[in-house]
């Protein structure tokens, strides 16, 4: 089975080459793969002491970020290797602080596996959540390299749990110790005699409640808002606008302010959304020219960087991803702040979600007519807001904690 998916995986690098000729965002993944090696044996150093930190995109990193920085803090004399798989996490945190060096993963082969841990060499390797490249984990056991998985989650249709899943099956032997989410996940690698496991829960818990202990204020936003009740629509797709942008432009705005912070924000896109609105609209990329923010009534966050923050002005939330198949995105993110949450309805494969509407604190809504519903009455009822808000509080403070049980574990 090892040399089938290795072949596999040579003719992925090469149909991925292919289509980078016309995909940016491909290119940007195969001209970074290139550099990898380059720019590792620039850095590290045979006598170095490394921590290799792993994660597929940025919302992997924005979860496995609070125990890389509780690791760098105590090891300062460690150098730390940050990888990425996909482009989208590895342009935006290029330049993290926790780390030395932050490259792209080489693509799975064995020969690839080989030369990244000769330059690496890693004292202690973390990949997080379900990160499974067999051939860099297979040379991580053979070397007998130290290596967890955190804020694991496991699903019975994966192909670890399957007859024909001998062979990504014995990956997750490569790791000392798993930390999964939940119960379910660690009952699944039992199944399979994987035993070295812990139910940790998920450290966005405690990422986001670190949210909590910054100055999450913005002038902008703090002029534009005013005493007025705030709704924010955050990490939108185009399915969401179709729930939202009738209600929002049939809204009196005497006492309501609209936030906007949509996933894709390239300009094309941020002009369609906008020429949609009936309401007075200004973009971010529009304020160098403009004084006076409270006469708007539409917010337009056509930049990234500032949403965590902005989540603190909101009196409602709705998070997008979920009305359509792109995949909800961080609804704990806002529910640290104690906000009532509006999602899509496909949001099934997502543990916090299901929690939180059986508790009460979100609520999933399937058509626009539902939307319309759910909002008016929470824009209407400040009790309710507070009600729902205080159970999307109260979760992520009983659900801390993952951090400090892997930090226990991890011994160097």
């Amino acid at each position: 089975m090892r040399p089938l998916y290795s072949i596999g995986i040579y003719l992925a690098s090469f149909a991925i080459k292919l289509l980078a000729l016309f995909n940016t965002k491909l290119k940007q993944g195969v001209d970074g793969r290139n550099e990898t090696f380059r720019r590792l044996e620039a850095v590290i150093n045979p006598k170095d002491k490394t921590f290799w930190f792993h994660c597929a995109s940025l919302g992997e990193y924005e979860q496995g970020l609070p125990v890389f920085e509780k690791l760098v803090k105590n090891h300062p004399n460690y150098k730390v290797v940050l990888s990425f798989f996909s482009p989208s996490g590895f342009e935006i945190r290029k330049n993290s602080k926790i780390a030395d060096i932050v490259v792209y993963l080489p693509l799975d082969t064995k020969a690839n596996a080989k030369k990244f841990l000769n330059i690496v060499n890693p004292d202690y390797t973390i990949f997080v959540k379900y990160e499974i490249w067999p051939n860099f984990l297979y040379e991580l056991k053979k070397r007998n390299h130290k290596a967890i998985l955190i804020s694991a989650i496991f699903r019975e249709s994966q192909s670890f749990f399957k007859w024909y899943g001998e062979f990504m099956k014995k990956a997750l032997f490569a790791f000392n110790h798993i930390f999964t989410q939940n119960e379910d996940s660690k009952k699944l690698l039992e199944s399979i005699n994987y035993h070295d496991v812990s139910v940790s829960g998920d450290t966005r818990f405690d990422r986001v409640s670190n949210q909590l202990r910054i100055d999450n204020s913005i002038d902008f936003i703090t002029d534009f808002k005013g005493d007025k009740l705030c709704i924010v629509f955050g990490s939108t797709w185009p399915d969401d606008d179709k729930l939202y942008l009738d209600y929002i432009n049939q809204l009196d705005y005497e006492n309501v302010k609209i936030i906007i912070a949509p996933h894709n924000v390239k300009s094309s896109y941020i002009e369609s959304l906008k020429s949609q609105i009936k309401a007075k609209t200004i973009c971010f990329s529009e304020l160098f020219d403009k004084k006076n923010l409270s006469e708007f009534n539409v917010f337009i966050l056509d930049t990234i960087g500032y949403l965590s923050r902005i989540y603190s002005y909101a009196d409602i939330v709705y998070v997008g991803g979920a009305a359509g198949t792109t995949g909800l995105h961080n609804i704990l993110e806002p529910a640290v702040f104690g906000i009532p949450i509006i999602i899509g309805k496909n949001h099934h494969k997502f543990p916090e979600a299901k929690t939180l509407i059986q508790l009460g604190g979100v609520t999933s809504v399937s058509s626009s007519a539902k939307f319309n519903s759910k909002l008016s009455s929470l824009i209407i009822d400040s009790s309710l807001r507070k009600h729902e808000g205080s159970i999307n509080k109260d979760y992520i403070e009983k659900n801390k904690g993952a951090v400090i049980q892997i930090l226990e574990f991890i011994r160097i």
